[in-house]
């Protein structure tokens, strides 16, 4: 007799899932009965929350689903900042869960990990929860989930199984076979109003977010057709070559970048929420979209957010922007002094315009790529990151994210760095470099994953940036007049902590010894830790 946990592992491979997070339990050892037999890899992190992250960080490198086993009750409340930092993000994860039996549901009779109703729980950072009443549901959900991933504005989905219904006969569903679901294509009509929009635009612009990542190929000829200058959210960076012309980079919170889009007379506005923490990390205001705005989203309430639109389009952002493409393919392409001249002269005035610190953590950042061209960078909330996230532009998509937008959680950078390893690996590229770039106070919200990253044989590269606290916020506290409580926490002996769980760790003082401390960790097959001192490194630059 094969189970309903059983054959939802044999389902999850025909979906094509080859990865699953999680820590085995009491309520969900018969999730596990199938999956020794599988061929999907498990690594068990030492947290859900860790979970989570690192379902997170596959899916981002890999483009497929995150995929977590997770327990009922302490599991689930464990794993939600995780589901809310995907859920802000956008990022496809499944979550399965366990749940007290059918006849025991929101009983409150004191059982083991019994929570009143964790669909409720979850409601906030789940595109939806469901509760599976009989085994022949399975089917049925896991397509609606994988609907969700393939054609729609992907975001968490939680399914749980109570403990009867998980143990219950499934063999009338060994047969079943996934579904696949095409993403919607663009209106012909809207195309065409779009395209003359855009081809009478005398200053165009586009503005592209996470949701576009698939467009790349066809946005940067599209941005080359229009001459348009091209601004990315984080999520997006590598859409267009580091070097390209048209690239104003992740700058829109500077005034200098916002007077450029105010000078547009079209901007377009692909896969983007056009957000607070896309185009205001300021908090300040005063991001304005003056001209005619052309708004391409594949959710159709997120047309309308924020920003109201001249004309609106719910389409894949790929397939939108092929057919924007082609319908101005006879458009003669437009002359540089728009474009070109335009972003050229925005770069000047910002190369002038950064502080002290923002050109040593420029610096930092340089040299890493220097010796590590190729890797992908998973960030958490520290200063180098808000660095990276205005003066770093990656020549690819899905070589640079990080948790200082949208949800801002602390401690995403570790987990989701063994997740996005992993994801590398499952997509293709062998699993090349990733980087972990995360605080010291960050850090200690996930540091035992670094257990995690030993026992799965990850061999990430954590860049530990030690300023002895919570810095920014320090800063913060400091600017606004208040007198600074709770930010100078004690840190411990990093090295020595990675070093007892199993990483090989140092700490570099300047330029020349991170740049050996890199080269040597690119060739481990286990985890590496580089801490590097901010006060130091300052100094080393003269600083």
């Amino acid at each position: 007799m094969a189970t309903c946990g059983e054959v939802l592992v044999k389902l999850l491979e025909a979906y094509g899932v080859e990865q699953v997070f999680g820590i085995p339990g009491v309520h969900t050892v018969e999730l596990y009965r199938g999956l020794a037999g599988s061929r999907i890899n498990h690594v068990t992190p030492r947290h859900e929350q860790g979970a989570g992250f690192m379902a997170d960080g596959y899916a981002r490198t890999s483009g497929k689903p995150g995929v977590c086993f997770i327990i009922t009750g302490p599991g689930m409340t464990n794993i939600t900042t995780a589901m809310g930092q995907a859920y802000a993000d956008s990022i496809p994860m499944l979550v399965i869960s366990s749940v007290q039996s059918r006849s025991q549901l929101g009983g409150g009779r004191g059982k083991l990990h019994e929570l009143p109703n964790q669909g409720a729980l979850v409601a906030g950072v789940a595109a939806f929860s469901h509760t599976l009443m009989s085994a022949a549901e399975l089917p049925g959900v896991l397509a609606r989930a994988f609907a969700l991933f393939q054609a729609g504005r992907p975001r968490p989905v939680h399914i749980e199984i109570p403990l009867d219904v998980l143990v219950e006969n499934a063999d009338a569903l060994l047969a079943s076979l996934p579904v696949s679901i095409a993403r919607p294509g663009a209106s012909p009509a809207a195309i065409e109003q779009m395209s003359q929009r855009l081809a009478h635009a005398k200053r165009p612009l586009i503005l592209a977010g996470g949701g576009a990542i698939e467009a790349a190929p066809a946005l940067q000829k599209l941005a080359e057709r229009l001459c348009a200058p091209v601004a990315l959210t984080i999520n997006a960076k590598g859409m267009l070559p580091s070097d390209h012309p048209l690239l104003i980079g992740s700058t829109q919170s500077l005034v200098a970048t916002r007077a450029l889009v105010a000078e547009a007379d079209v901007v377009l506005a692909i896969g983007t929420e056009l957000a607070e923490t896309d185009y205001d990390v300021t908090f300040a205001g005063g991001f304005e979209i003056p001209g005619a705005l052309l708004r391409i989203d594949i959710d159709p309430d997120q047309t309308v957010r924020n920003y109201p639109p001249t004309l609106a389009l719910v389409a894949d952002a790929s397939l939108a922007a092929q057919a924007l493409l082609s319908s101005l393919a006879q458009v003669p392409s437009r002359e540089t002094g728009w474009g070109t001249e335009r972003v050229s002269r925005l770069k000047a005035r910002l190369e002038t315009e950064w502080d002290a610190p923002t050109r040593a953590q420029t610096h930092f950042l340089q040299a890493v790529f220097d010796v590590l061209p190729d890797a992908v960078c998973v960030g958490d909330s520290t200063q180098p990151v808000y660095t990276g996230n205005l003066t770093f532009n990656p020549g690819q998509p899905r070589r640079w994210f990080n948790s200082s937008t949208g949800y801002g959680t602390l401690g995403y950078a570790l987990p989701a760095a063994i997740g996005a390893w992993l994801g590398r690996r499952a997509e293709g590229s062998g699993g090349g470099p990733v980087l972990c770039l995360i605080g010291d106070g960050g850090l200690q919200f996930t540091l035992a994953e670094l257990a995690s990253a030993v026992e799965a044989r990850t061999p990430i590269i954590v860049l530990l940036w030690n300023n002895q606290g919570y810095g920014e916020i320090k800063k913060y506290m400091l600017n606004r007049a208040i007198e600074p409580v709770g930010v100078d926490i004690y840190t411990p002996d990093f090295i020595g902590v990675a070093k007892a769980l199993g990483c090989t760790a140092q700490a570099v003082d300047g330029e020349a010894q991170l740049r050996a401390a890199l080269a040597s960790a690119a060739d481990r097959k286990g985890p590496s830790v580089i801490e590097i001192d901010e006060l130091r490194w300052q100094q080393s630059l003269g600083l």
